[in-house]
């Protein structure tokens, strides 16, 4: 890692030998450890240390983008260059008004020393753990174990001049026996909340139920998700409908909805990136202080999340959610959290008379974005519930349903959330389902 006071005088070397009206520096330093396994042995074990920067150059309402990751000097005063010149012969954006000026950030406490200090032999010794706990069942096991030390910086020609060294860490796993499999997973910024025998043994027992697996015709049902599976399909509202540019362009399923029940009055959404449970983050791209932006409330619809930009475009202020500055996309939630209720999944299984019990899907696409319909498939886990108990594994189902539709069925939430790849979940149960295949 560079350290903050480097990366300033790295930022400030470019912006001031720029040639353009404004400018802005991102760099990202820092160091990614991964040690991948398959079939109960580790076959990766890498760490790749690395420093990216890129520079958004402002002439004239053109903009160009350029990057690097290379930092002496020929390579700041080359890509400052590059950026300018990019610029200049870009078509203007007669939309944009300006870069952000600075405003105050928070700072978030986002580092741990004992991720920073996970080493192989660590990781090592926690992917023999979940080798030993599958073999008791006489299961495989593939998946990854990943930890990064890392910092990020934001600097303009306004005077923004954001830093957050920042450590992540995610471990995923999947237990097989021939068509048997169960997953788990876990993501956090401190290593020492992280229990490999635990998410070994979730998966490895969900293998050895997942044993005999049956066919069962498609059709609605009423279904349980686990936090996963739910994360799975929530993740997709922030692409399809939660980001300002979709709403100004009228692509988005919040349009015309603003106040108006959108989804059930049990389900509340919100994008807090500093939610104790959540990976905290203090400012977004452009060296924005996040927000808690509240997306909808008791099944209302009541806000979507800014951009400097598309603040602009509405007389609005950015609520820290840039993307990167070459995104067609604008700005996008990113750290989305779905309130929780009061039910575990065992009182979920409990209540049902006849559903089904997802484990995680995969291959998800969209079919219609303003509906926002998905397909997908079931996957690592997913049985039939017949009488208020879990009767037997069955074989992989294609969904094809709308996310608001689900939102709107929903009968219970799960007491606990838990976080999957940005989205913070509980686990819920919802009426008519629809499995298509």
């Amino acid at each position: 890692m560079l350290g903050k006071d480097q990366i300033f005088t790295l930022s400030d070397e470019i912006l001031k030998n720029i040639e353009a009206d404004q400018a802005e520096v991102i760099i990202n330093s820092g160091k990614y450890s991964l040690t991948r396994f398959a079939e109960s042995k580790i076959h990766q074990n890498i760490t790749e240390s690395d420093t990216h920067i890129m520079v958004r150059a402002v002439c004239d309402k053109r903009i160009g983008v350029a990057s690097t990751n290379r930092y002496d000097k020929a390579a700041l005063a080359d890509i400052a260059k590059q950026a300018a010149l990019l610029a200049r012969n870009s078509a203007p954006n007669n939309e944009f008004t300006s870069l952000p000026s600075p405003k105050p950030i928070t700072p978030v406490e986002s580092h741990c020393e004992a991720t920073a200090n996970f080493g192989p032999e660590d990781r090592a010794k926690a992917a023999a753990k979940i080798f030993a706990i599958a073999r008791k069942v006489g299961a495989i096991t593939s998946g990854s174990l990943a930890v990064s030390d890392g910092e990020f910086a934001v600097a303009n020609s306004l005077g923004v001049r954001a830093y957050q060294p920042a450590t992540h860490s995610h471990s995923i796993m999947i237990a097989a026996d021939g068509d048997a499999s169960g997953y788990a997973e876990w993501f956090g910024k401190d290593i020492t909340a992280f229990d490999p025998e635990q998410i070994a043994a979730v998966a490895s027992q969900k293998c050895a139920d997942s044993r005999n697996e049956k066919a069962i015709e498609p059709g609605q049902y009423t279904v349980i998700l686990e936090p996963p599976a739910v994360a799975d399909l929530i993740g997709f509202l922030g692409w399809l409908g939660f980001g300002a540019t979709g709403y100004q362009e009228g692509r988005s399923f919040m349009c015309n909805q603003m106040g108006k029940q959108l989804v059930g009055e049990n389900i509340t959404i919100c994008d807090d990136a500093n939610h104790p449970l959540q990976m905290p983050t203090a400012f977004d791209i452009e060296g924005m202080p996040k927000q808690k932006v509240v997306l909808i409330k008791n099944g209302i619809a009541k806000g979507i999340v800014y951009d400097s930009h598309t603040a602009a475009k509405d007389g609005k202020e950015s609520t820290g959610h840039a993307t990167h500055p070459s995104s067609i996309y604008g700005p996008m939630p990113g750290h989305v959290c779905m309130a929780a209720g009061d039910k575990s999944v065992e009182e979920m299984i409990a209540s049902t008379e006849r559903g089904i019990l997802v484990t995680r899907f995969h291959y998800n696409n969209v079919i219609s974005p303003k509906e926002t319909i998905l397909t997908g498939m079931t996957r690592d886990g997913t049985f039939l519930v017949e009488g208020g108990k879990i009767k037997h594994a069955v074989q992989k189902l294609r969904f094809t349903e709308s996310v608001l539709k689900m939102l709107r069925n929903v009968e219970m939430l799960g007491a606990e959330q838990k976080l999957s790849a940005g989205c913070l979940t509980p686990a819920l149960k919802a009426a008519n389902f629809n499995f298509s295949s």
